[in-house]
């Protein structure tokens, strides 16, 4: 079941859930990452596979922003060590 957020928030806020019809399914999600040594950004591309995991994140009266966990990564940049990531509901493609 997914959560869904009304009304007002007075500060930041976290909610977590989880969305079953998103677990083990495969996407890929884009997203802006630091250029070392520069002032600049760049977009980075990422694959794999999707957990249900989601965290909503909102601050003052803003509605939130929906975070998905990602794992079994089958692409990332180059440098990314990293074995999960979040990835933005609105960057985040469904391939199956």
């Amino acid at each position: 079941m997914t959560k869904l957020w009304s009304g007002k928030m007075s500060e930041s806020r976290e909610v977590r859930g989880f969305n079953p019809d998103y677990a083990g399914r495969r996407a890929e999600c884009d997203g802006g990452g630091a250029i070392a040594g520069t002032r600049l950004a760049g977009r980075q591309d990422y694959a794999g596979t999707l957990t249900g995991d989601y965290i909503d994140h909102a601050s003052g009266n803003a509605p939130p922003w929906r975070w998905y966990l990602m794992r079994d990564l089958t692409l990332k940049p180059q440098n990314c060590e990293d074995e999960a990531i979040w990835c933005l509901a609105g960057n985040l493609h469904l391939i199956d």
